[in-house]
Formats: C-alpha cells, sequence, structure tokens
C-alpha cells in the first residue's frame, strides 16, 4: 500500500512528503478573482429569535453586532488558522436571516490573489454564530451551532464549486 496519492486522487496540500505540516507555497501561482460562500446555522427558542428581531436582547443589536464580527473575523482569519495566508480581502458580507426556531448566517469572501477564501467566508459565518450566542446566551444558553458549512466558491485552478447536498 503505497502512502503518496495515485494520479488524479486529491491530496492534503498542507503535508510534506513526511507527512509534516507546512503552509502551501502558492507563489507560482497566478492571481485571479476568487470568492467563497459559508453558511452557519444557529438553533434557538421561538421566543430567543423574536427578542433579537424586536431588538430586545440587554446586550444590543445582536444583528447588527454578529455581521460585524463576522466581517472582522474573515479578516483575522491568518491568525486563527495556522497555515491560512494572510490574504487582503477586497470584500466581505455577512448576512443573517431569522426564521421561527433558527437564524441562518451567509457569509461571502471576496479577494484577487493567489489562493482561495474559502476559510475566511468559514471563518465569518462560525465567528457572527458564536456573537449571536454570546449576545442572545442571557435568554437562550440552549442555542445550538450547527451546519457549518462552504456552500459554494469560484476562482482558482479548481474554478467553480457548488455544494452538492442540500443542509438541514
Amino acid at each position: 500500500m503505497s502512502d503518496t496519492p495515485d494520479e488524479g486522487e486529491p491530496r492534503l496540500t498542507h503535508l510534506d512528503a513526511d507527512g509534516t505540516a507546512r503552509m502551501v507555497d502558492v507563489s507560482a501561482k497566478p492571481t485571479t478573482t476568487r470568492e467563497a460562500t459559508a453558511r452557519a446555522l444557529v438553533r434557538m427558542a421561538p421566543a430567543t429569535r423574536e427578542a433579537i428581531a424586536e431588538a430586545r436582547v440587554a446586550k444590543g443589536d445582536v444583528l447588527s453586532v454578529a455581521r460585524l464580527a463576522g466581517i472582522m473575523a474573515a479578516k483575522r482569519t491568518a491568525e486563527l488558522i495556522p497555515l491560512c495566508h494572510p490574504l487582503p480581502l477586497d470584500h466581505v458580507s455577512v448576512d443573517i436571516t431569522l426564521e421561527h426556531d433558527h437564524a441562518i448566517i451567509i457569509a461571502t469572501a471576496r479577494t484577487s490573489g493567489r489562493t482561495g477564501v474559502e476559510m475566511e467566508a468559514l471563518t465569518a459565518a462560525s465567528v457572527a454564530a458564536l456573537t449571536l450566542y454570546d449576545m442572545a446566551k442571557a435568554i437562550d444558553r440552549a442555542m445550538v451551532i450547527e451546519s457549518v458549512a462552504l456552500l459554494e466558491k469560484r476562482g482558482g485552478r479548481s474554478g467553480h464549486w457548488v455544494r452538492p447536498d442540500p443542509l438541514p
């Protein structure tokens, strides 16, 4: 059994031939526009969703603070994830939709660079979800953050990818 992947088989790019973690060298890759969209879902009691929607949470405007936290987190992804490249982000958006018993957070990051922005989008969605939890935990400690996932990515060598399976 070989320790190296067969031709065409996906490989772990953050490991060298000896299995040691390393930062990928992207210097030879062309600069292209890259975009990624990620999602996080926060389950909560309907009364919590109502308090957030009506701005009745003691800590303030939950949605605005969570949105800003997600944007700020995307810009600091390389400080949080050890092997991520620091990227000059051209755009980050975080949109939060409140449903009956959950919030859906959609984060999109865009750059013109040599490596993708999937981690920035995932970080934005995750931190926005954590911030929402932090701001509303006094009224609902049972909230659950779930289904943090990449929805779509564009650009780079692998081109356009869309999540093939539906999320809960």
